[in-house]
Parts: structure tokens; sequence; C-alpha cells
């Protein structure tokens, strides 16, 4: 077994009802994330001297295969979260092979990665969480200390593989950072691509920082 096929976990999260995609899911939550998110909700996923275990897929198989009736009965599976889990598109592929094919697997990401991950994903992946934080530039960068272009680039790969049926777009109000105008030109500009499923909603403050 090569090192690219480990991967750090920082945490799993068992039976999972109706927040990460559809049945009974398990949350598997990678480390590491290109992106410095003013209110990150899981920085310990980054942070110097955050804690994580190395894992192969064949460890988080064993780790996860108790529940397998649960996923099978309830068209459930794993959600692969983060940090950034697109980063860690060779160890998805490999659980994918090895895991039953009835399990979903589902992935929360910023699409903030090289392409050659999201073509690796594109064909496994069952259900995308895709967090935008917003379309213009200049608001991402100030949010996220991150340009957007990768973003854009793999948003228009996947509308090109055929997938935009399998995406639902996070795009949030993000106080002092965007306006309501804001969002609908994210959601203007989603749809030109071809995108059709929003989850709409707003950062809360209290819940954070």
């Amino acid at each position: 077994m090569t090192d690219r096929n480990n991967a750090p976990i920082t945490a799993i999260s068992r039976h999972r009802i109706g927040i990460d995609g559809e049945g009974v899911t398990t949350l598997v939550v990678f480390h590491s994330c290109p992106l410095r998110c003013r209110w990150c909700l899981n920085p310990q996923t980054w942070r110097e001297g955050s804690t994580f275990r190395m894992m192969t897929p064949q460890q988080l198989l064993m780790s996860v295969q108790m529940d397998d009736l649960y996923f099978q009965a309830t068209g459930g599976g794993i959600t692969f979260g983060g940090g950034e889990p697109a980063l860690r598109s060779i160890f998805i592929d490999e659980f994918r092979r090895i895991a039953p094919q009835e399990w979903k697997l589902n992935i929360e990401t910023s699409l903030n990665v090289p392409q050659e991950h999201i073509d690796r994903l594109s064909g496994i992946i069952d259900e995308w969480a895709i967090d935008i934080k917003d379309m213009d530039p200049d608001i991402y960068k100030e949010y996220t200390g991150r340009n957007n272009a990768q973003v854009v680039s793999n948003l228009e790969f996947l509308a090109q593989k055929g997938v935009v049926e399998k995406c639902i777009v996070r795009v949030p109000l993000i106080p002092e950072h965007n306006s309501e105008n804001d969002r609908r030109n994210s959601i203007t500009a989603l749809k030109a691509l071809g995108f059709s499923r929003f989850d709409i909603f707003e950062y809360k403050k209290d819940i954070n920082k």
C-alpha cells in the first residue's frame, strides 16, 4: 500500500439521518483545506496541532461496514466532508472500488481543487453538495483568502460531464460579506451554467465562531 492510498481523517460520525444525503449516512471528515474562511465551521480540520488519524480505504471500510444494513435499507451511505474531501479523490476512488456498490457516496466540497480530482470523482459520486460561498471573485477572495477561478472552472466541468442533476449548490447569505443582491447574482450565474438545485440559507454568526 502506497502513501497516496492513505488519508488523514479527523472524525467519523455515524447514524446521521436527513443531514448529509438520503437515508442513514456516516460522515467521514478529512483533514486539511485550501481555504481559510472567516467563519469556518470546522477549523480543527486545518489548524496547526489538530489531531487526525491516517487511514487506508480498507481501514475506513472496516470502520463503517457495521452499518451496511442501515445504508442498504434506507438508500444511504457515506458522505465525505472536511476540510476539503475532493483533495482525497484517489482515496475515495479506491473506497468506491471496495465498498458495496449499493452504498451511496456523497461529497461536501468547495470545488476549489485541481480539476484532476473532480474528473476522478465525477463518475463515482452520487450527490454533490457544493459550497460556492459567492460567485463574485472579490467577495469570494475576501471571505476565503483564495481566488474562485478554479471553482468556476470545475462548475463548468461538471456541467459538461452532465452531472448537474446530482449537484445541490449551497448559496449562503454571509453577513458582512455579501448581500441579497449578490446572492441573486450568484444564482443567476449558476443557472446559466445549468445548475437548478440550490440550498439557500444564511450564516449565523453565533454558530460560526
